[in-house]
C-alpha cells in the first residue's frame, strides 16, 4: 500500500491512541493535524489498514465500529456498558481454561476475541 502523507497521519493517531475510538473520533483527531483530511478518506483508510492487518475492528455492542493496532500480545476487552469504557486485560486461567474446552470438543484453539460487558459493582460506602 502506498503511504501518503493522510495516510500517515491516520496511522500516527491510531498509533498514538490510548483508547479504542471509532472512525468520527479518528477523523476529529487526524483533522486537527492535517484539516484537508476528509471523513471518507479516514474510512477508506481504515478499511485499508484493517485488510492489511494493520488494525482490528471491535463491535463493542455501542453501534460504532473500533478500531485499535494490531497488538504484540493477545489481551481480551471488558467494556462497562454505562460508560463505554474499555478495559483491557490479560489473564492466563482464561486463557488455559479456553484451551480445556477446545481440546475437550476435539479442536486446537488457533484465535480467540473475549468481550465481557459489565457493570460497575455498587460501593458499600455510603454517599
Amino acid at each position: 500500500m502506498r503511504m501518503t502523507e493522510q495516510r500517515r497521519i491516520i496511522a500516527q493517531v491510531i498509533e498514538r491512541a490510548d483508547d479504542h475510538p471509532d472512525v468520527e473520533e479518528l477523523y476529529r483527531r487526524a483533522s486537527e493535524l492535517d484539516p484537508k483530511i476528509s471523513l471518507s478518506t479516514v474510512y477508506r483508510t481504515v478499511n485499508l489498514f484493517e485488510e492489511a492487518g494493520l488494525v482490528t475492528k471491535h463491535d463493542f455492542k455501542d453501534g460504532r465500529a473500533r478500531f485499535e493496532l494490531i497488538p504484540d500480545e493477545h489481551h481480551d476487552h471488558l467494556i462497562d456498558i454505562r460508560t463505554g469504557k474499555v478495559i483491557e486485560f490479560r489473564n492466563e486461567e482464561i486463557e488455559a481454561i479456553q484451551e480445556v474446552i477446545a481440546k475437550r470438543l476435539g479442536y486446537k484453539l488457533v484465535d480467540h476475541r473475549l468481550e465481557l460487558y459489565a457493570v460497575p459493582l455498587k460501593s458499600d460506602k455510603p454517599d
